[in-house]
Parts: C-alpha cells; structure tokens; sequence
C-alpha cells in the first residue's frame, strides 16, 4: 500500500493521461485525409507523430487540470476515482509527470514541423487560460474546447504541408462546439443540484437552454458541411454530396444518445456506440473514395 501512495501504479499514470480521450485528437489526422495525402508514406508518417504528439500535450493538460481541481474532484461522484484525487498519484509526481508530457510532446511536434510545433504551443497556451480561469466561465469555456480542436486540426494540416478547405475548419468549430454543449448537458443531468458546486458556471446553464444551443450547432454543422462539398471540382461534387447523409445521421444519432437516459459521458460515446462507429468507417470510405479514386 506505500508503494501506492509513495509512486503511484504504471497504471495509474496511463489513467492519467486519459487515453480515452486520445479519440479527439483523430482531429489531427483529418488533415492527411482530406489533403489528399494519404497515399503518401511520408505525410502518413508525419500525420501519426503529429498524433502522438498531442496525445502527449492533452496528457499534459489532463494531468494538470486533475492537480488543479484535486479538492473539487474529491467530491464528485466519480471523479474521487480519479489517480490524483484518489491519492494513487502524489500532486509533486503528478506535476512532474504532466511536465514531461508536455516536454515531449513539444519537441516531437516540432520535429515534424516548426508550424506543428507552434500549434502545440498554442494548444498549450490555451489550455494554460482555459483550466484556471476560461473553464468558469459559460460559453467561454466551450467555446475554448472548440478552439483546441481546431488547432489539432490546423496540426495535421501543417504536418501534411497541403492546404484544404477552409469551409473544414469551419466545420470543425461548430461540430466541436456541438460536442461542448453536449458536454455540458451530461454534466448537469449527471449531478443534478450539485451542478453549481461542482463546478461554478454551470449554474449559468439549464438543459433546455443547451438544447438550443445543441440544436443551432447542429444545424450549422450540416450547413457548413455541405458548403464545403461545393469546394470540389464540378465533376466531383455530385458525389461528395453523397457523404452528407453519413454527416447528418451521425450528428443526429449523437443528439439521441446524448438525450437517451441522460445520454452517459458524450466523450466515450463514439467507444461504445456501433452505429456510431460503423457510420464514421462509412463516411471515411465515401470520403477517401471520392477524393483517391474518382
């Protein structure tokens, strides 16, 4: 039992860094995808470190935003389980275990491209505001989870060294600003009237006004979208549009989840859901056909 308390399990460490939640960083990986490069052995190679390299940075940010609510998370539900919170990991060791993540991750980000490596900082920098002060702030506070999505994604497209369409960007600011406020939702149905204890500003929300929110993100999300299978060329066009029933049914499906029995964590929804998952594989094959064969 020391040897617990004194360093913490291996595992516990891997807990700590929450590789659950690497599935965001699959943002990064849409740049070779839609540049059209993922035939190539040299833009796949430095699309996946770029990858890592982010996984390494949310690891950061994970550990240090666990060190940062310590005595918040001691009195959620679930985050006590926490390896910080729960004692696994010791505040000095966790501390020392975000740094070098961080570290990594920033000279891994950088080899690949000084561009990729400035998006780390970025990423860094923003989450370096978001713990402390933006993450109490309502609309702020989702509206900075959208920006870091969209610095993975302008990471892949700088590790990729190809342009693509700006409408994607666009896209991916209001799909993540959908998954924010979904977010949100879950943790208000989940803790109920200790919302505002846990957590200062989700006083400032209700369901019904993230409904809303959910349901204008959603309807931006598809529009955008579908301006940007305008971006291709004429003759292939028509049959990028066949990817929009594949965006559409997957973004509604995610809202009946998220309203389902209060919909369970909107960040693991994607790991356990098999329509889900079968709809972002068909998706990918539309995509990749249209951009790589026609």
């Amino acid at each position: 039992m020391e040897a617990r308390t004194s360093i913490g399990f291996p595992s516990a460490y891997l807990r700590l860094a929450r590789p659950k939640q690497w599935t965001k960083n699959g943002f990064v990986l849409a740049g070779v995808v839609f540049a059209g490069e993922a035939v190539q052995a040299s833009s796949i190679v430095a699309a996946l470190l770029a990858f890592v390299a982010f996984c390494a940075l949310s690891g950061a940010t994970y550990a240090a935003n666990d060190i940062l609510d310590v005595k918040q998370d001691r009195g959620h539900p679930t985050k006590r389980l926490r390896p910080v919170a729960s004692g696994e990991v010791p505040v000095p060791l966790a501390i020392a275990f975000a740094v070098l993540l961080a570290v990594g991750g920033l000279i891994l980000a950088f080899s690949v491209d000084i561009w990729v490596g400035i998006a780390g900082l970025s990423y860094l920098g923003l989450q370096a505001i978001y713990t402390p002060v933006l993450k109490h702030i309502a609309l702020l506070d989702v509206m900075s989870i959208s920006a870091g999505f969209v610095i993975r994604a302008l990471a892949g497209v700088a590790a990729v060294g190809e342009p693509i369409s700006p409408w994607l960007v666009v896209c991916t600011g209001l799909l993540t600003l959908f998954l924010g406020f979904s977010k949100r939702r879950y943790e208000l149905f989940d803790l109920g009237e200790d919302a505002r204890v846990h957590r200062k500003n989700l006083g400032d929300y209700s369901i019904e006004m993230l409904d809303q929110m959910m349901m204008i993100m959603l309807a931006a999300t598809i529009i955008a979208y579908i301006m940007y299978t305008f971006t291709f060329s004429f003759q292939l066009r028509s049959y990028m549009m066949i990817s929009v029933p594949f965006v559409i049914y997957g973004v509604l499906r995610y809202m009946l989840l998220v309203h389902r029995d209060g919909g369970g964590d909107p960040d693991t929804l994607l790991l356990r859901d098999r329509p889900l998952q079968i709809t972002l594989l068909l998706f990918l094959a539309v995509v990749m056909t249209v951009i790589y064969v026609f």
